[in-house]
């Protein structure tokens, strides 16, 4: 027979155990969606996706705020291609004044053989407040750069010059930044003209394409041809992140020298080094006067290379699209 103090030490017994395991059962406060890096791989979310690598955000957006590159994310949404490409240009007020480059640069979209649709995917970053403002003017999509603070990139920048170096340098960080959030690019001076669709010159296992102010040979993949950065394609991947982080940070090596030229010194190794396959276009297709091509039966892109200044660059630009409007009238061209 069982007294009233077995029972209630039995009562004691059973709430003390069920306590432990309410307690063992309870999940930790850490939070544990997110898991430690490995061997300095990204930090893997628990929605499965990868965080952002501290290296390339701040490389692509310095100095910019969290507003900006909100706008940014929704402006390249916006812009991109079903496969994630965007186009961008980059234009300053001297660029972009009434009747300059950037005039002509959206012109030539509009007369040239099936350019007109690629509009909608093209991003135009401008560079100082003035830019920004005609670019609204001109175009749907435009976004103002962060200043870099005590520089000043309105005015023409004489080539080689301290400002013109830094601006070189700034559009590679915002190329990479592109690259980070997702985004296939094209890259495109506002020097340059397009009459076709430089894309179908692109093979598709391309990870990243340039132009050359010259084409000796016939084979895209010599490493030997001299780069232009005036355009460029991109496939994002890690890859080529990795390629753009070295690529900025061989900067330093090379000092007082602009991205141009760095690749150049760099893109043996870090093509090697990253896996990363770079070609070259020919100038039959994206020309420029370093090598003048106008068989515009196959010319895409006509870019003011080998000139100097403004006013020499829009004059040679103006003439090109001028025979080129003569050409279609006289061809009723339609491929």
């Amino acid at each position: 027979m069982y007294t009233m103090r077995d029972i209630l030490g039995f009562l004691a017994v059973v709430a003390v155990a069920t306590t432990a395991i309410v307690l063992l059962l309870s999940p930790s406060p850490c939070p544990c969606d997110v898991m430690p890096s490995h061997h300095g791989e990204p930090l893997a979310l628990g929605n499965g996706t990868q965080a952002d690598d501290p290296s390339i955000k701040n490389l692509g957006m310095a100095g910019s705020s969290s507003s900006s590159d909100d706008k940014l994310k929704k402006l390249l949404r916006r812009a991109a291609m079903d496969d994630k490409t965007i186009i961008m240009t980059f234009t300053n007020e001297a660029w972009a004044a009434n009747g300059s480059l950037m005039d002509l640069f959206l012109e030539s979209f509009r007369v040239g053989v099936r350019t007109e649709p690629l509009l909608k995917h093209l991003v135009i970053v401008a560079v100082d407040a003035n830019a920004y403002e005609r670019c609204q003017q001109a175009h749907p999509l435009c976004y103002a750069l962060p200043a870099d603070e005590g520089i000043n990139y309105a005015s023409e920048q004489a080539y080689m010059a301290k400002d013109y170096l830094n601006m070189m340098w700034r559009r590679n960080r915002f190329q990479a930044r592109i690259l980070a959030l997702g985004y296939n690019f094209v890259f495109t001076d506002v020097d340059i003209i397009w009459l076709r669709n430089p894309l179908l010159r692109i093979p598709v296992g391309a990870d990243i394409a340039m132009s050359s102010d010259r084409f000796p040979g016939d084979n895209p993949y010599d490493l030997e041809k001299a780069a232009n950065g005036g355009f460029v394609y991109v496939k994002a991947s890690p890859r080529t992140e990795a390629f753009y982080v070295d690529w900025y940070a061989a900067r330093e090596a090379y000092p007082g020298n602009h991205e141009q030229f760095v690749f150049d010194q760099v893109k043996r190794d870090l093509s090697a080094r990253h896996g990363v396959r770079v070609q070259f276009v020919d100038t039959a297709y994206l020309t420029g006067f370093c090598e003048l091509s106008k068989d515009f039966r196959k010319v895409c892109t006509v870019h003011a290379n080998c000139l100097v200044g403004l006013k020499d660059k829009l004059a040679k630009l103006a003439g090109v699209l001028n025979e080129w409007k003569q050409f279609m009238a006289t061809n009723a061209l339609t491929d």
